[in-house]
């Protein structure tokens, strides 16, 4: 069973995450590779803009878009209602939602009361559990398995963050067994299981050995988004260790975009999610061209949420339609046929 941590560290260290990632300074800004992408411009497209479909399949059903609000923060006092918010927001837009990790829940039943209210509040919503692999090796597939059942989650979210956890003061950095981890929980769990980075993107090499885990799904969460490098190494004390060396590594991670090529090329069995410094719909639709099923925002819409609902839902309406922008000024009547368009990558 996994390690407990004071409650109220672990409270100060996700307040912490909230306020931190909000800040410029940890943003790897310019180093997603997105604006390495081009995108073919059809002068006359032989479609309606009313018939641009931006629905997607992933997971075996359809969902109103591609689009996913990445998982962020759980499991303290000002979480509960900034989820119940990307919550509402998310059921009434058709967007998926990651919750913030579910680590707390796996020593202390209780924790779970804030998924349980936003779940009884909006029962329409699309939930994905959230899991750390070091928490993982540690954890029983009968303990993950009560993580699903009082979130009724469609699928479990395992996250990789090994560059986060050695820069962090309170960091766990057993990570050995992982690849085991994953597959003893893609075979015996009752739904999909998902590998995510945290900022760090994937290398061809990593993605082949996830191929033979069963995983269902991997989100390449490349460099070019929040850098939690960055940001523990301000949490950190300013004299530490740690504090020093996230400075050296402050741009360490595969880019997004080399993230997702990397998965293409090796034609992997589990679907393609992208996510990591995606800010807005045309970044979006530039990972779906590449081969991307499904797209998650983070900090962009983390901001939003912050200055209230309405922001929130206009900044996920303004995602929706600049996809459909794209759709309609390529000539693609929906993301299939985005895929199949030419994409250009500048040097």
């Amino acid at each position: 069973m996994a390690t407990t941590e004071p409650n109220k560290q672990f409270e100060a260290r996700k307040r912490d995450h909230i306020r931190l990632s909000l800040s410029e300074k940890n943003q790897a800004k310019g180093e997603s590779g997105l604006d390495r992408v081009l995108l073919t411009h059809e002068a006359l497209p032989d479609l309606n803009f009313s018939e641009t479909d931006i629905s997607q399949t992933s997971l075996k059903k359809k969902y109103k878009t591609p689009f996913l609000v990445s998982s962020m923060t759980g499991g303290h006092q000002d979480s509960t209602n900034l989820n119940l918010l990307l919550a509402k927001a998310c059921a009434h837009r058709g967007w998926r939602m990651g919750v913030g990790s579910q680590r707390k829940e796996l020593a202390n039943p209780e924790a779970a009361a804030e998924w349980r209210s936003i779940r009884k509040a909006v029962p329409g919503v699309s939930l994905l559990g959230n899991l750390g692999i070091a928490q993982l090796i540690q954890t029983k597939t009968s303990a993950v398995e009560k993580l699903v059942e009082a979130l009724e989650a469609e699928a479990m979210i395992v996250h990789l963050n090994a560059l986060q956890e050695v820069m962090q003061p309170e960091g766990t950095t057993n990570f050995k067994g992982g690849f085991k981890a994953l597959e003893r929980l893609a075979k015996t769990l009752s739904v999909p299981v998902i590998v995510k980075e945290t900022g760090c993107g994937f290398s061809k090499a990593t993605l082949k050995k996830l191929k033979a885990t069963g995983v269902k799904a991997v989100d390449v969460s490349g460099l070019g988004g929040t850098h939690w490098g960055r940001i523990e190494g301000a949490r950190a004390s300013q004299d530490s260790v740690q504090a020093t060396a996230a400075k050296t590594f402050a741009n360490w991670g595969v880019s997004t975009v080399e993230s997702v090529c990397n998965a293409v090329d090796i034609r992997p069995k589990y679907e393609i999610w992208a996510s990591g410094g995606v800010r807005s719909g045309l970044d979006a639709a530039k990972l779906l061209a590449l081969g991307a099923n499904t797209v998650g925002f983070a900090q962009a819409v983390l901001e939003a949420a912050v200055a209230g609902e309405g922001a929130l839902l206009h900044r996920m309406d303004v995602f929706e339609y600049e996809l459909r922008t794209v759709l309609f000024c390529t000539g693609s009547k929906n993301i299939a046929d985005l895929a199949l368009k030419k994409v250009c990558l500048k040097r």
